[in-house]
């Protein structure tokens, strides 16, 4: 009897399937454990008569007039600079945790006036500063722009974006960020989105893995750790804590909708309860003919020339189609496909079924 339950259970598990497990640093961050956004403002010199129009950019000029004087170079009052081969433009980066003095930053460079193209410039000592308005970084270096373009008797060509390019290594971070990560008895994770299910979950796994009361679900996304006290064990500790798998719940159900470019992306929660739709398409279109109205000869009249307008409008039938009830992903965007509808259409069929009630699912609309 024994032996036949064993093997009732072992049917049972392998008609079930495999539990999707993740690892703990797959779903949840340690809270202040994350990087800084930097930004600056410089020149980029060296360009090839592409940079700024100094009569539309003034800030150019002036920006150059000011860097110039730090040198020690003083240009005569109400000099008036023509240079086409400067651009001021934004730098930005990010500053991960943990960055100490020294290492080096990818930066991105964007043009901030009306330079045609930065290839071929140099962004000249540029500081980065944090929301704090401190200086955290300087960034120096040539540019690598990923675009080509020529122009030529008021003809142009251009591949890709010209006005904007990166400094791989471009920066050097100056001054550390004090982390609050050995701050207090406890460490707390965040969830990357919130979920009750998720977080009781994370709590379990941990209090499983040591002893119970360890960890402590505060909310739907937070879940406090009870850590050891010395840096050195703590980094030990949520190495082991970030490897801990859980069992993710099914998210929510959502359907993403993109109005601008008609994308449609649904994911596997999403249920749709039985709804018929009609869907008929109606098109305009408009034809105008010029016409030449001249007068004779001898008459005191003016050539006139006119419009002539032909509207015409069409709408195709649309038929009463039936869709299913399902739980199913598949059986879902099966049943949408029967509509014949284009993607653009089935913004609006989704929106309805969302509104009647039958499509089990949260809209969102980019």
């Amino acid at each position: 009897m024994a032996a036949l339950i064993r093997i009732l259970a072992a049917v049972l598990a392998l008609a079930a399937g495999p539990a999707h497990a993740e690892r703990l640093k797959d779903v949840a961050s340690v809270q202040g454990v994350r990087a800084n956004p930097l930004v600056g403002y410089g020149l980029v010199v060296g360009l090839d008569g592409s940079g700024d129009q100094t009569a539309q950019t003034p800030f150019t000029t002036q920006s150059l007039t000011a860097m110039l004087a730090q040198l020690g170079v003083n240009l005569p009052p109400g000099q008036a600079l023509q240079l086409k081969n400067v651009a001021a433009v934004l730098v930005t980066a990010s500053l991960p945790a943990f960055a100490r003095p020294g290492q080096s930053l990818d930066v991105t460079v964007s043009s901030l006036g009306n330079a045609k193209s930065l290839k071929g410039g140099t962004l000249i000592l540029t500081p980065l500063k944090g929301a704090d308005r401190e200086v955290y970084a300087v960034a120096q270096g040539n540019l690598v722009i990923a675009g080509a373009g020529a122009s030529a008797g008021g003809s142009k060509a251009q591949v890709n974006h010209l006005a904007a390019g990166r400094i791989p290594g471009g920066a050097l971070v100056e001054r550390a960020v004090a982390s609050s990560f050995a701050l207090g008895p406890d460490v707390r994770l965040e969830l990357h989105a919130t979920d009750f299910t998720l977080a009781r979950r994370v709590a379990e796994a941990i209090d499983s893995q040591w002893t119970p009361g360890t960890a402590r679900a505060v909310d739907g996304r937070v879940i406090q750790v009870r850590a050891p006290d010395a840096p050195e064990e703590r980094v030990a500790f949520l190495a082991k804590l970030e490897e801990i798998t859980v069992e993710s719940a099914a998210p929510a159900a959502k359907v993403i909708l993109n109005a601008r470019t008609g994308s449609i992306v649904m994911n596997q929660s999403v249920a749709l309860r039985p709804a018929a739709v009609a869907h008929g398409n109606l098109s305009v279109t408009i034809n105008a003919t010029p016409e030449v109205s001249q007068p004779n000869a001898f008459a005191r009249g003016e050539t006139v020339v006119t419009q002539k307008t032909d509207i015409q409008i069409k709408q195709e039938g649309g038929q009463l189609a039936t869709l299913e009830a399902s739980a199913k992903l598949s059986d879902v965007v099966r049943g949408l496909n029967t509509l014949g509808a284009t993607p653009q259409d089935l913004l609006a069929i989704l929106q309805a079924l969302h509104a009647s009630g039958a499509l089990r699912a949260e809209l969102e609309i980019l």
